[in-house]
């Protein structure tokens, strides 16, 4: 998601490849309950439906991704002297309030709500901002070590990745550090852990320059499946070169929301023209509707 400060092309081809390589084969199209695989199981290849589209802001370097419970969603955007929060829109893509990372230096990463309050990462400044979920007012600051790249919340604490394959529980009053996990499939490390969403009793995760999402169960961390978003990149590639602005290699998906009441995921990119609504087998509803996250 960094590519342009890190790594040559060259480099991200090189990694594309071990990543391929890396990805496990499909044991069945059957979905598995999330959770629910045994220790030594091969974690189920997942396709994901597209049941609606979108608009996306085609300018926007997505890094979070919440769905809002009221037709409204929030994302947070990177990049240095782009970065910020937004409050979105779904069905037309109208921005209904913003606000710039305030540190103007920093390269913002990314955002969850959680008891009314917005908490978003920066990527290499070790610092967390809070705004105010409603105004977007600034509230808070907090201090992490280490890289901030996702941020989730199950309800009660926020769920943070920073480009390691561990998984940090934190306090959203302090954001002190609770627990960690580490991810695995297979045994093997996950790395490159992007942006998150916790969903149905599972953790999902984007994985940075591939087209796959990670569904980890949250006590163990190990991945109980992978869904399969090619199908969507290629889409959004098709449209983002029909309108003469092609896409870039690190121009990836990045972007999950969880829509509670119909039991969907939201999916989306760095500067994708589409919102992609999908159905995922083995997740389903969640207490029959959805409550404002304000």
């Amino acid at each position: 998601m960094r590519a342009v400060f890190l790594l040559s092309l060259l480099g991200l081809v090189s990694l594309n490849t071990v990543l391929a390589q890396s990805t496990p084969p499909a044991s069945s199209p059957a979905a598995a309950p999330a959770n629910s695989a045994p220790a030594n199981s091969v974690p189920t290849i997942l396709t994901p439906t597209i049941v609606n589209r979108y608009p996306h802001d085609r300018a926007a370097f997505t890094e979070g991704f919440q769905y809002l419970g009221d037709g409204t969603y929030m994302e947070s955007t990177g990049l240095v002297g782009e970065s910020g929060v937004r409050r979105v829109d779904l069905k037309t893509g109208k921005v209904l309030g913003r606000v710039a990372t305030p540190l103007s230096t920093a390269f913002g990463e990314g955002v969850t709500v959680v008891g009314g309050v917005a908490y978003h990462l920066t990527w290499q400044d070790g610092l967390a901002f809070a705004f105010d979920a409603g105004t977007l007012k600034e509230v808070g600051r907090y201090r992490y070590g280490g890289e901030g790249w996702g941020l989730t919340t199950n309800g009660k604490d926020l769920i943070m990745s920073n480009g390691t394959p561990k998984l940090v529980w934190r306090d959203p009053k302090t954001f002190a550090a609770k627990r960690s996990v580490t991810v695995t499939d297979g045994g093997q490390p996950v790395r490159n852990i992007n942006e998150l969403e916790y969903a149905g009793g599972s953790v999902y995760a984007n994985i940075w320059l591939t087209d796959r999402i990670a569904r980890i169960d949250p006590q163990t961390g190990k991945v109980t499946a992978w869904i399969d978003v090619s199908a969507l990149t290629r889409e959004a590639s098709a449209s983002a070169a029909k309108l003469g602005k092609p896409l870039t290699f690190d121009d990836i998906p990045n972007g999950i929301a969880y829509i509670p009441e119909r039991g969907t995921l939201l999916l989306t990119g760095k500067r994708w023209g589409t919102i992609f609504e999908v159905k995922v087998p083995g997740l389903g509803t969640t207490n029959g509707r959805a409550q404002p996250r304000r």
